[in-house]
């Protein structure tokens, strides 16, 4: 059995405790991770800003020549990351798994490692002349997660050290192990405490966000936890970087080909098992069309194998942890004894964290939706326009209780408005799903896209997509 080192100062550092990663394919132990004390947040947090006062003053081009050696040395392991990444995350190495996640690691990194910071010039007349500069902050906190551990890791750390920060990274203790081994890589060269990476439970992450070295604080993760790092980052004033969870919808309109947008609408929920911020969560499709969408999403997943990420033929992969998988089986419950009907699966195996249910049970109880209604992922809708002088729409949908295999908490929705008139005219074309991420403290938006960009929303819960209705009348 592996046993991890944090990575401090461009050296692996040996700690007294472990703790096991475990395979959510198999329940088996992947390797030991470290657990980080104090006094090792310390030493990381110093060595950072040691390495802060030369990296920040390193020429430009030297640093960046740097981050790109840094993404090459990435795709000369990026296999033995991949595998690594698949063994404790679960996702699988092919489809969008771990090798498209290690692509999508080196191509960061690079695209990242070329943006130019030139000085910008405000103002330059009799008056004077204003230049905006661009100086290194110091040493940068990350807390990254386990969805996308690689990824995520490298958004917080390559524009960060790239600009002349140092930073110190500490990965989710669910995925762990592959976030070490890829800053061990980069250390081989950068020079050292530029990047570091220690490991532990979520208090240590609560140290980080609160400790007085560090300047700044990126966080991707739950809005629950978000809110626990914002208050512990004010009290020495830290710039932050909050990356949270997210309530996405769709909605398919009545002359959308189901066919066509089965794929997609399967995809658009399913990205990472459904454990992605961005991922469709909740679908509203039109009662003429409801029972045709349903049809072929289900018999588009009953195509994607699923499987242990190891094995080269799976497409999807088990629920990363179990207290997610708890989460997905007592919604599921709560779906049955609530009368809903499962499209697909339902049933969990004896062994690892998969869950056969990959889409979601209907209810037949059709309800105004309100903020008062429970969480819903696929719901039936139709449209009856309101005596008002913008004609909005009010939706009466039947809800879904969602049973999905992603991990995410279901929100309790406010009441959707939006205008169908061009609907009810028979003058839109083919409807697609698009989805705006939602961090802590914003409402929830969709947007619907149409070729008639008037059936587009104007209240404020969703995006406008179309133009100033004041054009329309200067055309008319």
């Amino acid at each position: 059995m592996d046993k991890y080192q944090l990575i401090i100062d461009g050296t692996k550092v040996a700690t007294n405790e472990h703790f096991e990663v475990r395979n959510p394919s198999t329940g088996a132990v992947v390797g030991l991770a470290p657990i980080a004390t104090a006094a090792d947040l310390d030493r990381a947090i110093s060595a950072a800003g040691t390495a802060f006062a030369k990296w920040s003053k390193m020429p430009d081009a030297e640093r960046r020549a740097l981050c790109h050696a840094a993404g090459k040395k990435i795709g000369e392991h990026a296999e033995e990351l991949a595998r690594l990444l698949t063994q404790e995350q679960g996702k699988p190495l092919n489809g969008m798994g771990s090798r498209f996640e290690l692509g999508g690691v080196q191509a960061w990194t690079h695209h990242t490692a070329d943006i130019p910071m030139p000085v910008k010039v405000l103002q330059n007349n009799n008056e004077g002349r204003i230049e905006l500069h661009r100086k290194a902050i110091g040493v940068v906190g990350s807390i990254t997660p386990w969805n996308w551990p690689l990824i995520i890791a490298t958004w917080h750390t390559i524009p960060a050290i790239a600009v002349g920060n140092t930073v110190v990274n500490k990965p989710s203790p669910y995925t762990p192990l592959s976030t070490l081994r890829m800053v061990e890589i980069m250390n081989e060269v950068l020079p050292p405490g530029v990047v570091n990476c220690i490991t532990g439970p979520d208090a240590l992450g609560a140290a980080i966000s609160a400790h007085p070295g560090i300047g700044k604080i990126a966080f991707t993760g739950s809005v629950r936890t978000g809110k626990k790092v914002m208050a512990s980052a004010a009290e020495t004033l830290k710039r932050l970087t909050l990356e949270l969870g997210g309530n996405d919808a769709g909605i398919v309109l009545p002359d959308a080909d189901p066919k066509q947008i089965a794929q997609g609408l399967f995809w658009g929920a399913f990205i990472n098992n459904g454990q992605t911020c961005a991922a469709l969560k909740r679908l509203y499709v039109h009662d003429s069309i409801f029972d045709e969408v349903c049809s072929e999403v289900t018999a588009f997943a009953k195509t994607i194998p699923v499987g242990d990420g190891l094995n080269e033929n799976s497409i999807l992969g088990p629920v990363q942890n179990r207290m997610q998988f708890d989460k997905v089986a007592r919604l599921t419950e709560a779906a049955k004894k609530g009368g809903g009907r499962l499209l697909l699966g339902g049933e969990a195996p004896d062994r690892g964290c998969f869950f056969r249910s990959r889409l979601l049970p209907i209810s037949t109880t059709a309800i105004r939706w309100s903020a008062k209604s429970s969480s819903a992922r696929f719901c039936r809708s139709s449209a009856t326009p309101m005596s008002t002088r913008r004609s909005r729409a009010l939706m009466t949908i039947r809800t879904a209780w969602a049973a999905l295999s992603g991990p995410r908490t279901f929100r309790k929705p406010r009441t959707l408005r939006f205008n169908f008139n061009a609907a009810q005219r028979g003058s839109t074309s083919m409807a697609q799903s698009s989805r705006t991420r939602r961090s802590a403290g914003s409402k929830a938006r969709v947007s619907v896209l149409s070729s008639e960009k008037r059936a587009c929303s104007r209240t404020r819960m969703f995006r406008s997509c179309g133009r100033d209705r004041k054009e329309e009348r200067d055309n008319r």
